[in-house]
């Protein structure tokens, strides 16, 4: 009877666990249509001056910008295709391509702050997030810089394009995730993305156009089924930013609840037996001797061929994020899934290419060059085991975020945001006032990484004075001033709640004093009135 009952609870939380991935893989899809909704026409703003497109830099922005927007590599690559198709240069697209790899894994760092409660989870998770950061950051400083130099990628990409015959007859890839998910998305909200790409490429057909939001799919009485249109413009009609803000608290309130019911079942269900042995199983490389440097190359596979499966990096790498925060997975073996996971999305931008109709060879080159830039920055940072500069990269930070939570939510901001804003910004005054500013705090960054490179192995080197940073006042090498300021910032309004509290409290126990005072004069009298 108790193994029947044991078994019946097992089954019960296996449901769970596929509910709540279902429920968190359309939170995500939720997160990309609010963010969708906020950009709406600043995606057109982005690429309405050519003259600043051609900037390689501004072009990284830019595709930053608007994959953060519309949370989708997919989606942006779609919107670079279409300028490419309309008399955009594929130089000029290149770095936006480039920009929009980085974009793209902003979500599983959001993904990662719903384990900030425990701090030694927060710290493994964060760390999982943001070896896809380091790595596309990496791999975009060199290539970028590779690219205005040589042409590499447009020329072989090129090289690859006029080889090729008719693409036409070739095929979509099933989207099978989609099938599972739609139904129940399509009935809370349905976008136009016609007009979304319509807006970014500034196209006059689409100028009258004033929401994102699919209209005139009901007759007049009963408008569109899904919930959103009661806001739009055949409801209420709040707006695209109104709307975007209700399905953005919305999408993050499923996607955190999702992850701690996700975490915590994962947790019960999976006794500390059973995790090291799914641990070690995971971890662990090929066991033949002589074969165990292949074992990372076979997880990128793993990595490509899930992602193909799912049709999305985001929903691959955010499933793995609380994965490796259980301790589940290691960072060392997160590393290559997320390789894998950048191949198996730009494979299906390919597919997709290739099924395009009209200028065919030049949406091909743009998937070539998102492919090729992938294979490329594996083939810097992966073989060579010393190379693997993203993996202590982001280790360092998330150690950095499990002593400081609050630089989780700085580093968002300052990478996904304010940075690429700040870099656009400046590109507005001309690209000599850009690289007056960017070059001298280009060359601080390098110099300071260099001296911290020597004062770890050769400290002997450098002169006394440069062997540590105690020189410098500690806000310029240390958090703990800015930590010390916002937590002492918070403990105040701890303090001012807790002493409102305790007022409140006060003033409650003083009115039943005042009742049980005037209760008791009120039988005092009465006893009077009956002697």
């Amino acid at each position: 009877m108790a193994k029947a009952k044991d078994m019946l609870m097992v089954v019960a939380k296996v449901v769970m666990i596929i509910t709540c991935l279902y429920f968190f893989i359309c939170s995500l899809s939720f997160l990309s249509d609010s963010f969708r909704l906020l950009g709406g026409r600043n995606l057109g703003a982005l690429f309405a001056n050519s003259e600043l497109l051609n900037n390689p830099v501004v072009g990284v922005m830019i595709g930053v910008l608007v994959t953060v927007l519309v949370q989708s590599s997919s989606t942006s690559t779609t919107i670079i295709v279409g300028l490419v198709a309309a008399d955009v240069p594929v130089k000029t697209a290149i770095p936006m391509i480039m920009g929009a790899n980085i974009g793209t894994s902003v979500t599983n760092t959001i993904v990662s702050f719903t384990q900030m409660s425990d701090r030694e989870e927060f710290r493994r998770a964060f760390a999982c997030a943001t070896v896809h950061d380091m790595f596309n950051w990496l791999s975009v400083i060199t290539l970028v810089t590779v690219e205005v130099c040589t042409g590499y990628l447009e020329k072989m990409t090129g090289a690859m394009v006029a080889t090729l015959g008719d693409t036409k007859g070739s095929s979509k890839p099933p989207d099978f995730l989609k099938v599972l998910t739609k139904p129940f998305t399509k009935s809370i909200i349905q976008l136009n993305k016609k007009v979304l790409s319509g807006w970014a490429r500034n196209d006059p057909k689409y100028e009258n156009s004033t929401t994102v939001l699919k209209t005139g799919c009901g007759d007049d009485s009963t408008g569109c089924p899904f919930l959103f249109a009661k806001l739009g413009p055949e409801g209420a009609n709040i707006g695209d930013s109104g709307s975007g803000i209700i399905l953005l608290v919305v999408a993050l309130i499923m996607l955190c609840g999702c992850l701690i019911c996700l975490v915590k079942l994962l947790n019960s269900i999976l006794g500390e037996r059973v995790k090291e042995i799914i641990k070690n199983g995971v971890n662990k490389d090929i066991p033949i001797k002589y074969l165990g440097w292949l074992t990372g190359y076979l997880v990128m596979i793993v990595g490509a061929f899930l992602t193909i499966i799912v049709q999305s990096s985001s929903v691959f790498t955010s499933t793995l994020t609380p994965l490796a925060g259980a301790g589940l997975v290691s960072l060392e073996r997160a590393y290559p899934l997320t390789l894998g996971s950048n191949i198996g999305t730009t494979t299906t931008s390919l597919l997709a290419a290739l099924a395009s109709k009209g200028h065919e060879k030049e949406a091909i080159q743009i998937a070539l060059v998102h492919l090729c830039f992938n294979i490329t920055g594996i083939l810097l940072f992966y073989p060579i085991p010393f190379m693997r500069w993203p993996v202590p990269l982001a280790q360092k930070l998330g150690d950095i975020t499990s002593q400081y939570r609050w630089f989780s939510v700085a580093y968002l901001l300052l990478m996904f945001f304010i940075f690429p804003a700040i870099i656009f910004a400046l590109s507005l005054a001309g690209p000599v006032a850009m690289y007056i500013i960017l070059i001298p705090i280009a060359v601080l960054v390098l110099v300071i990484i260099f001296i911290n490179i020597l004062q770890k192995y050769k400290p002997s080197i450098l002169p006394d004075i440069l062997q540590d940073w105690d020189f410098l006042p500690e806000p310029l090498r240390s958090l703990d001033p800015i930590d010390r300021v916002i937590m002492t910032t918070f403990s105040c309004f701890k303090i001012c709640r807790v002493n409102n509290n305790s007022n409140d409290t006060d003033q409650n126990e003083n009115l039943e004093e005042v009742k049980k005072k005037q209760q008791f004069e009120l039988n005092r009298g009465f006893e009077r009135d009956v002697v």
